[in-house]
């Protein structure tokens, strides 16, 4: 009988604790880092070796063209970088260096390649 009584309880509880994590999901996904393309200027040293080279072929693993980032659109580059760091995409050189960026120097980056021409 006291399983009962408590039902409708553990259902608001239930329910309240799912709408808690789904607002808190929804807010985490919402936030977007804002690029700051002075900032980028301390971090590029490690994309200009291979991007700031027009016609620059990497030879690692094989050999690739570097595709030159100025002026791409800054949503894209970050998404690059996220998806090189989670390994969605495959690249060893953007791997390493995707995964030692923090969104802010991800935003950043990408604030600074899509400002340039």
């Amino acid at each position: 009988m006291k399983l009962r009584s408590n039902l409708p309880r553990a259902i608001a509880v239930l329910a309240a604790t799912f709408s808690c994590a789904a607002l808190a999901q929804g807010q985490a996904g919402d936030t977007v880092v804002k690029g700051d393309p002075e900032a980028a200027r301390a971090k590029v040293s490690m994309c200009i070796g291979c991007h700031g080279i027009e016609g620059y072929k990497a030879s690692f693993p094989e050999v690739y063209h570097v595709p030159m980032i100025a002026g791409q659109n800054a949503e894209y580059i970050v998404t690059a970088l996220q998806d090189y760091a989670t390994g969605a995409r495959n690249f060893p050189s953007m791997e390493a260096i995707a995964q030692s960026l923090s969104p802010q120097d991800m935003a950043d980056l990408a604030a600074y390649y899509s400002s340039l021409k």
